[in-house]
């Protein structure tokens, strides 16, 4: 029998049992009801009779003659109702004496003796008579009373009997009941706290055929499956964890994970190699700590403590190292570790992994490539510098006349050997960058006459197209501390650009403002109204050898000129940047640090 029979059962059976006690109480009642009705209806009815039959023999007795009539005639009618209310036994004799007696005394009346003995024995007589009957009666109360206070107790038995037959059937169901639909649970309730502690063994007992039978069966079939993928799912995880421990021991990278809390819970035997500490001095230890005993891991940890939006995106910082009596160079990256928390409904910091990439050949072929581009450079200087002079010489005809066809031949030799030039120029600049031998010579400069310069410096450049200049650069600006040179070179490349990409007769803005910072700065942009940069693009442009075309199909020079005038703007403190549009032009701008007052 499954629980929800039980259940609907037992509540069945408790209706039942209300019903019936309800029922038989009603039962009871009724028929106490119907024993006192008769009891007042009958003899309370004739013992009424009686006594008022002797108040009217009362009134008989007292007057002789003349006979009251009316007492006679109250007599007889309640005689008359008395015969028609007869219920005990021996009192239908009574009432038969007592009409004989009452025809006796109306003989005795309708004869001529008056003998007041005689009137006395008849009214004794009927005075007895009456008495008798109401005595039958009154005993018959007491009597039928007894009888309905012994029916009253019986019932009273009988009902107390049947309340507590169901108060004890009633409370049989609530115990047992609730026990069954309970127990169940609880069963379910404790496999279910030992599946969450990884105890699978713990079945649930069926020890019956209903509905928690079925569960139990089915829970109990859970379990074994749970056991079955648990053993598997371990198998695979440690499958996959010894495959991830062989990959990281056998990375060529110095691997490093930092939890949340900060600290270090994995290091590969190539970081404990280059931190020159065994694992047990590094594993699960603050990184605080660690940073007090080891240079390397300070310096590490200060990378890792920069914030996100501050680390380099392109070229990560590179750690100077000397290994077996020799400098090596790792690249450092730190790559911060989220991970979605289902529990919370979001993404959760973990940890930070930090690796060191050993990039010493690469380091080796990039200053092969630094040297070879200085010596090329330097070495290509002076013929292109002697051919240069002899170009002037022929130009100025001193050593021979030159006719117009050989002096447009010349001018276009001599362009092309100025390209040369610059391109040696800003070759040597770039080696000069990459070896960290710039100098720089910084001062405080005014920004106006630094974009005069520049201005008065482009024009020759602005007439083929018929380009103009707007400054917008007011004499109020604080001085800056710049490199002038270098600073000059910057904004003069800029020009070149906007000029080459601007369209004819268009015109060049130059502004120059405060920036609103904690610490302002100056910013000069140069704005042009040329075809714009795609967004995929406007950060490429600051690499080195990299020219992007335009719509005509035009490519600019070496790719060089944004790099360097980067290089340049960082060196001295601040940062140079380009926004456009396709189709809007672009803007151009970089900023410079104020001078500091003497």
């Amino acid at each position: 029998m499954n629980l929800k029979t039980k259940i609907t059962l037992a509540l069945l059976t408790m209706l039942l049992l209300l019903l019936g006690v309800s029922a038989f109480t009603l039962y009871s009642l009724n028929r106490l009801d119907r024993s006192a009705r008769n009891v007042l209806q009958d003899n309370l009815y004739s013992v009424e009779l009686g006594q008022q039959m002797l108040r009217a023999l009362d009134r008989l007795q007292a007057q002789e003659a003349p006979l009251d009539t009316q007492a006679k005639h109250r007599f007889e009618q309640l005689l008359a109702r008395e015969a028609g209310n007869v219920t005990e036994p021996g009192e239908q004799q009574v009432v038969d004496s007592l009409f004989s007696e009452l025809t006796a005394t109306e003989r005795y009346l309708a004869s001529d003796t008056t003998a007041p003995q005689l009137w006395n024995a008849h009214m004794g007589q009927l005075r007895q008579l009456t008495y008798r009957m109401v005595n039958l009666n009154t005993q018959a109360l007491t009597r039928k009373n007894e009888a309905a206070n012994r029916l009253a107790t019986e019932q009273s038995g009988y009902v107390l009997a049947l309340l507590t037959f169901a108060v004890l059937t009633c409370l049989l169901f609530v115990l047992s009941v609730p026990e069954a639909a309970v127990s169940g649970l609880r069963k379910l309730s404790a496999s279910i706290e030992n599946a969450t502690h990884q105890d699978y063994s713990n079945s649930i007992p069926v020890e019956s055929h209903d509905e928690f039978g079925g569960v139990a069966r089915a829970f109990n079939r859970l379990l074994v499956q749970l056991q079955d993928y648990r053993t598997s799912t371990l198998a695979q995880l440690l499958a996959e964890r010894n495959r991830m421990v062989s990959l990281v021991n056998n990375l060529d990278e110095g691997l490093l994970l930092v939890d949340e809390n900060r600290r270090l819970i994995l290091a590969n035997p190539v970081a404990q190699q280059l931190l020159a500490l065994p694992p047990e001095q590094l594993l699960n230890r603050p990184a605080e700590e660690i940073a007090q005993q080891n240079d390397l891991f300070r310096e590490l940890l200060r990378h890792l403590d920069t914030p996100a939006a501050q680390r380099p995106t392109e070229a990560a910082p590179v750690l100077t190292l000397a290994q077996h009596d020799e400098e090596a160079y790792y690249r450092v990256s730190v790559n911060d570790v989220v991970s979605f928390n289902e529990a919370l409904d979001k993404m959760e910091f973990v940890g930070s992994i930090l690796t060191l990439r050993n990039v010493s050949e690469y380091k080796k072929l990039d200053q092969a490539k630094s040297n070879f581009l200085a010596t090329v450079s330097h070495e290509l200087k002076t013929p292109l510098s002697s051919i240069n002079f002899s170009l002037k010489l022929l130009q100025n005809g001193k050593v021979g006349p030159v006719n117009e066809e050989q002096q447009n031949i010349l001018v276009t030799i001599k362009q092309e050997n100025q390209r040369l030039l610059r391109l040696v120029g800003e070759l040597i600049d770039v080696s000069r960058l990459e070896s960290g031998n710039i100098q720089l010579n910084f001062q405080a400069a005014r920004v106006t006459e630094v974009v005069q310069f520049a201005a008065a410096t482009i024009q020759l450049q602005l007439q083929p197209k018929q380009l103009t200049l707007d400054l917008q650069v007011a004499d109020t600006l604080p001085p800056v501390r710049a490199d002038i040179e270098k600073t000059t070179w910057v904004l003069l490349n800029l020009l070149a650009n906007a000029i080459r990409y601007s369209p004819e007769q268009a015109q060049i803005h130059i502004r120059a403002a405060l920036t609103a910072e904690a610490q302002p700065q100056v910013c000069i942009s140069v704005q042009d109204h040329g075809p714009g940069i795609a967004p995929q693009y406007q950060e490429k442009i600051f690499q080195r050898f990299v020219q992007i075309p335009n719509q005509s199909g035009y490519k600019g020079g070496s790719g060089l000129g944004l790099s360097i005038a980067r290089e340049f703007i960082g060196s001295q403190g601040g940062q140079l940047w380009v926004e456009s549009e396709l189709g809007s032009g672009s803007t151009f701008s970089f900023t410079l640090p104020l001078a500091r007052p003497d």
